[in-house]
C-alpha cells in the first residue's frame, strides 16, 4: 500500500498535471487537497491537449476514483464546465468522481469581493487570479462559508446565505465599491446548480480509509508549490491554503502514519505569477527565451510567468518543509537552446552568504543570488525517453541539481506528451 504525494517545489507551474497523469498509471485513487480552479492542469495525450482545474488529472486514466476533498474551495460553474468539456471529449466522469460534502463553494460575489479588494489603492497587490479562492477560505475561516452539504438543506441554506450576504454587502459597499448582491441571487443560484452536482457529493474520507484498509495505491494532488503556501511561502505573496505535503492530512482526512512517499515536482528554471520576491528573476533575452521556449503562460489565467534561473535555495527548502523522499525534474527541454546555464547555490544577504532559506522570508526581497555557471548542452533532446539518449552536459546538470537539492532525481520530463519522461 501506498499513499503518495506530490508536492511542487517552487511557485507552482512546476508540471503537476502531466506527472499526475504520469503517476495516476500505478494508482487506485488520486485525490486533490487544497485550493480552487485557480489551478490549470495541463495533460498532453498524443497530442490532444487538456486543462484541468479542480478535476483530479487522473480522471484522463481509465477506471481511477478520482476524489476532491474537504481542503478544496470548489466554484460549481467551473466544475460542471470542466465535467462537461471532458465528457465531450470521450472521458468518462460519472461514477468516477466523488466531491467531499464539507468542501466548501466558491459564489459569485466571493469574485466579486477578490477583484474589488486586489483593485484597492492601499491594498498590497498580491497577484490574485480573481477567481475568488481567497474569500471563500476566509468566509470558512469566519464560519460564515457555504459547504456543499448547505446546498442540500433549504432551511440551513436560506440561513447560512442571509448571514453570509449581510456580511459581504457591508464589505462590497463601504469598503470595496464593488456590486452588492442579495439573498434570493445567491439561493437561486445554488438551486440552478445543485442537482446537477448532487450525483458527485459522497464520502470522500471513508472512500480514501477504505482505499487504504484495503492496501490500494493512493496519490494526493496539490495545487500551485511550496513557495505559495499561506504558512511556509513568501507571505504575503501566496495563496489562501497548505500547499506543502502536510496539507494532504488536513485537506483530505489521511492520517500522517499512513503517507509513505512524498514526490517532489521542480522545473529545470525557475518561474512565478503575480506579485512577490523572486531573487532569480531574468528580466533580459534569456528570460524571454525561457518564458518562450517553456510556453510560460498561465493555463487558467493566461498570464506570462516571471522566469529566472534554477534556485537551488528555494529546492533545499522545499527538500526539507516537505520531507521529499523523490524529485521529478521538469521542462529540462527548454534549456536546450544555451550555451551557458546558471544556477543559484545560495545567496548574499546584507553582506553575508545564505546556504538556507530561514523563517525570515523578508530577505528574498534584497537578496541576491549567486550563481554557479555550467556549459549547456546547446543540444534537442525534447521528447528524450531514454537517459542514454541526454548528452553529457545535460547529465551533468541533472547530476548537480540532485546534489544540490538533497533528494534523488527519478524522473525526468522532456517535454509536454505523456510520453515524453525519462524514469530513471
Amino acid at each position: 500500500m501506498t499513499v503518495a504525494v506530490l508536492v511542487g517545489m517552487q511557485w507552482g507551474d512546476e508540471g503537476k498535471g502531466k506527472i499526475v497523469d504520469l503517476l495516476s498509471e500505478d494508482m487506485d485513487v488520486i485525490a486533490r487537497y487544497q485550493g480552487g480552479a485557480n489551478a490549470g492542469h495541463t495533460v498532453v495525450i498524443n497530442g490532444e491537449q487538456f486543462i484541468l482545474h479542480l478535476v483530479p488529472s487522473g480522471i484522463l486514466r481509465e477506471n481511477k476514483v478520482c476524489v476532491i476533498g474537504p481542503g478544496v474551495v470548489v466554484d460549481p460553474t467551473a466544475l460542471l464546465d470542466e465535467i462537461e468539456e471532458l465528457e465531450n471529449a470521450g472521458i468518462d466522469v460519472k461514477g468516477r468522481l466523488l466531491i467531499s460534502p464539507r468542501a466548501h463553494c466558491i459564489l459569485p460575489v466571493n469574485k466579486e469581493v477578490d477583484r474589488a479588494n486586489d483593485s484597492r489603492k492601499s491594498q498590497k497587490k498580491i497577484g490574485t487570479t480573481g477567481k475568488g479562492i481567497g474569500p471563500t477560505y476566509s468566509d470558512k475561516s469566519n464560519r460564515i462559508g457555504i459547504p456543499l452539504h448547505y446546498f442540500f438543506d433549504r432551511e440551513r441554506l436560506e440561513s447560512a446565505v442571509a448571514a453570509l450576504i449581510e456580511r459581504k454587502n457591508v464589505i462590497i459597499e463601504h469598503q470595496l465599491g464593488g456590486n452588492t448582491t442579495t439573498q434570493k441571487e445567491v439561493v437561486d443560484y445554488i438551486m440552478e446548480v445543485a442537482p446537477r452536482i448532487k450525483p458527485y457529493v459522497g464520502d470522500t474520507k471513508q472512500i480514501l480509509w477504505d482505499a487504504i484498509a484495503s492496501g490500494k495505491e493512493i496519490l494526493c494532488e496539490g495545487a500551485q508549490g511550496t513557495m505559495l503556501d499561506i504558512d511556509h511561502g513568501t507571505y504575503p505573496f501566496v495563496t489562501s491554503s497548505n500547499t506543502v505535503s502536510g496539507g494532504a492530512c488536513t485537506g483530505l482526512g489521511i492520517p500522517p502514519k499512513n503517507i509513505n512517499r512524498i514526490i517532489g515536482i521542480v522545473k529545470a528554471y525557475t518561474t512565478r505569477v503575480g506579485e512577490g520576491p523572486f531573487p532569480t528573476e531574468l528580466k533580459d533575452e534569456t528570460g524571454a527565451l525561457l518564458q518562450g521556449e517553456g510556453a510560460e503562460f498561465g493555463a487558467t489565467t493566461g498570464r506570462p510567468r516571471r522566469c529566472g534561473w534554477f534556485d537551488a535555495v528555494v529546492a533545499r527548502y522545499a527538500v526539507d518543509v516537505n520531507g521529499i523522499d523523490e524529485i521529478v525534474l521538469t521542462k529540462l527541454d527548454v534549456l536546450d537552446k544555451l550555451e551557458k546555464i546558471k544556477v543559484c547555490v545560495a545567496y548574499e544577504v546584507d553582506g553575508k552568504r545564505l546556504d538556507r532559506l530561514t523563517d525570515n522570508v523578508a530577505v528574498l526581497e534584497h537578496a541576491k543570488p549567486i550563481y554557479e555557471e555550467m556549459d549547456g548542452w546547446n543540444s534537442k533532446i525534447a521528447g528524450a525517453t531514454d537517459y542514454s539518449e541526454l548528452p553529457e552536459k545535460a547529465k551533468k546538470y541533472i547530476d548537480f541539481l540532485e546534489k544540490i537539492s538533497g533528494a534523488k532525481i527519478k524522473i525526468v520530463s522532456t517535454g509536454p506528451d505523456r510520453n515524453a519522461t525519462i524514469i530513471r
